[in-house]
């Protein structure tokens, strides 16, 4: 027989109250350990920021060119001689007309004075001719002399005459060869190098000149544009006859200013490019023929353009975009259309307007909908310079 102790009622309370307490603690601690602590909040972002705004953006087409004289001669003699004397020093500037070399001229003077010695023996033969003919005609009206002999006198008189006429070629010829002992400079310019020395045997037209002269105010440059820019700078060359172009020497950061002049009547079909020339004054020499440098061609300028900084503009998986700050100062994506870049900006053809304000430092640090801290900001303020991209 078993016996089974009961506690009494007096004792079984007590250990009631106790685990009553002890569900209740768990309780709260399982309730604290579940409870996660809030995440910090993120710091805003430090960006530097620009404003859109409107300005000029010139349409430039950019190209390599090559500098030009506007006029070369190659200085020969047309007589031949010995070369006497040299009236300027190599490298010299020149102008039209001044004198440049003396071929000695006996010879010259010698065969001029027999040529006018027989055009007068000859003058007056001719004279003599005609007179004789006159009278002829007279007396063959008396029947004195025979109609053929008249006429034989008449005939003289005219071969006399043209005698006197091959004569005065003659001299015109001598007096050619006499002046042409003096050499003259055909145009303004500068000298080269001078090829033939004083003392010289020189004869026409032989090699090599006696000196090449350089017309270099005004003077050219000569560059190529490509055929997909053609239409354009006949629209606009159309409508001005000297639309500006700017030449850059190599190692030379100011360019020298001066006017389109000359469009080619044809596309290259090897290079698929066109050839233009430009003008320019060059009065202080900046310029020098066979000098290369950088030409850019100012079709037209947009007084009203969208200009941000490029650095604002980012390329991500759907295009191009950009970062703008909203009034909250939180940070959206913006997707936009480009066109030319402006020096250091860029033309936004569609998706900005003016005022709206464009992160061009920090983006890597943004997701959209950030908050940030601007640093610095600043206009999109246009520069001269462009590349060729975009237009009307």
């Amino acid at each position: 027989m078993s016996f089974r102790r009961s506690l009494p009622v007096a004792h079984r309370r007590p250990l009631t109250a106790a685990l009553r307490g002890a569900v209740l603690l768990l309780a709260l601690t399982a309730a604290v350990a579940c409870t996660k602590p809030a995440p910090p909040q993120r710091s805003p972002v430090a960006v530097v920021v620009a404003v859109a705004e409107r300005g000029a953006a010139p349409y430039i087409v950019t190209a390599n060119g090559i500098v030009e004289p506007m006029q070369t001669v190659a200085v020969q003699s047309q007589v031949g001689g010995v070369l006497n004397a040299v009236r300027f020093k190599e490298g010299d500037d020149v102008i039209a007309g001044q004198l440049l070399f003396e071929i000695d001229p006996r010879p010259f003077k010698a065969a001029l004075d027999q040529a006018r010695a027989v055009l007068a023996r000859d003058e007056a033969q001719s004279e003599n001719a005609r007179r004789d003919a006159d009278r002829y005609a007279a007396l063959v009206q008396k029947d004195f002399v025979t109609k053929s002999q008249a006429d034989q006198a008449a005939a003289n008189a005219i071969a006399q005459k043209q005698v006197v006429e091959a004569d005065r070629a003659a001299v015109a010829n001598m007096q050619f060869n006499l002046d042409n002992a003096t050499i003259r400079a055909p145009i303004s310019g500068r000298t080269g190098s001078l090829l033939v020395k004083q003392g010289n045997l020189v004869k026409p037209g032989s090699a090599p000149p006696l000196v090449i002269i350089n017309q270099i105010h005004p003077i050219l440059v000569r560059f190529t544009v490509p055929e997909g820019e053609l239409d354009k700078v006949q629209k606009y060359y159309a409508v001005n006859r000297s639309l500006k172009v700017l030449a850059t020497p190599r190692g030379d950061p100011v360019p020298v200013a001066g006017s389109m002049s000359f469009l080619d009547n044809g596309v290259d079909t090897t290079t698929g490019t066109v050839t233009l020339k430009a003008k320019f004054a060059n009065a202080d020499n900046r310029l020098w023929p066979g000098q290369f440098v950088a030409a850019a061609l100012e079709l037209f300028v947009d007084t009203a353009a969208i200009l941000v900084p490029s650095a604002a503009v980012q390329n991500g998986q759907e295009g191009l975009f950009v970062f703008v700050i909203d009034t909250n100062g939180k940070a959206n994506m913006r997707q936009v259309s480009v066109g030319r870049t402006v020096g250091d900006r860029i033309v936004i053809e569609k998706g900005l307007d003016a005022g709206t304000r464009v992160v061009t430092d920090g983006q890597s640090r943004i997701t959209p909908g950030a908050s940030v801290e601007i640093k610095a900001s600043g206009p999109a303020t246009p520069t001269a310079g462009a590349r060729a991209g975009g237009g009307k």
